[in-house]
């Protein structure tokens, strides 16, 4: 028996509740330092406290991962779609978007900062691109996988390799594009904070990296937690975008 539409709201928040709940009642029972592992009653208490700085902090963060982002999201879906429509550019290029991939990004952003400076522009490359990967692969797979009787049928009818691009292998990927756009902003939340833990004077990393130096264990925390609800809640939009343009590829009109 499927779960009622209102159970499937209200148990991702039950979950995390109950988490916090354990959390809270395992550092009071064990006595745990503040400075090592502080309550959520401890750290929410500072979020609230100095909400006026981590709001700033957190518009500096939001605004360098969404720049990254949405650069990621044209120079993805342009390289997907390149590489996906010719198997001679798939097989050259895949070898170099892995190497790429494969290189740490927080081993760049040294490079970035003599190339550009501290301030926002590492962080929105390196957002750019931690990010950019998975929307080139997912996209040029989606392309690169028409089934071949599909592409047979169609250019009998008349239909040219544009047409076929456009009109099947661009729908067909937009389930895969999707997918690969909720991975995708959540790891270019990762990528502006890596950054600014290194190469910047404002946002989440830069203030989670000067409370740890004065031990402040619980700004650390709320740092994170933004962090988190920032990356909950562009993953949201996007799921109910992909719910809205994908509907038609999942059998029972919904998907995940």
């Amino acid at each position: 028996m499927k779960p009622s539409r209102a159970l499937e709201t209200i148990m991702p928040w039950m979950v995390t509740i109950g988490i916090f709940i354990v959390w809270e009642v395992g550092c009071l029972a064990f006595n745990v330092p503040a400075f090592i592992l502080p309550r959520p009653s401890v750290f929410m208490e500072v979020l609230f406290r100095l909400y006026d700085p981590i709001l700033h902090h957190a518009e500096q963060t939001l605004f360098t991962t969404v720049i990254g982002f949405a650069l990621a999201v044209v120079f993805g879906v342009l390289g997907g779609v390149a590489i996906g429509a010719s198997s001679w550019v798939y097989d050259s290029a895949y070898p170099l978007l892995v190497g790429f991939n494969s290189i740490p990004k927080v081993a760049v952003v040294p490079v970035l900062v003599i190339w550009f400076g501290i301030g926002s522009v590492p962080a929105v490359i390196t957002a750019f691109m931690i990010s950019v990967f998975p929307i080139i692969v997912n996209v040029a797979t989606g392309i690169a996988t028409v089934e071949p009787e599909l592409r047979d049928v169609l250019r009998a009818l008349g239909a040219t390799r544009i047409q076929i691009l456009f009109k099947v292998g661009l729908p067909r990927s937009l389930p895969l594009l999707f997918a690969s756009l909720k991975i995708a902003i959540t790891l270019a939340f990762i990528g502006s904070v890596i950054s600014e833990t290194v190469a910047s004077n404002e946002g989440i990393g830069y203030l989670m990296v000067a409370a740890s130096s004065r031990f402040e264990v619980p700004l650390v925390f709320a740092g994170l937690i933004v962090v988190a609800v920032m990356g909950v809640v562009m993953y949201a939009i996007f799921a109910m975008l992909e719910q809205r343009m994908t509907r038609w590829a999942f059998r029972d009109g919904r998907n995940g």
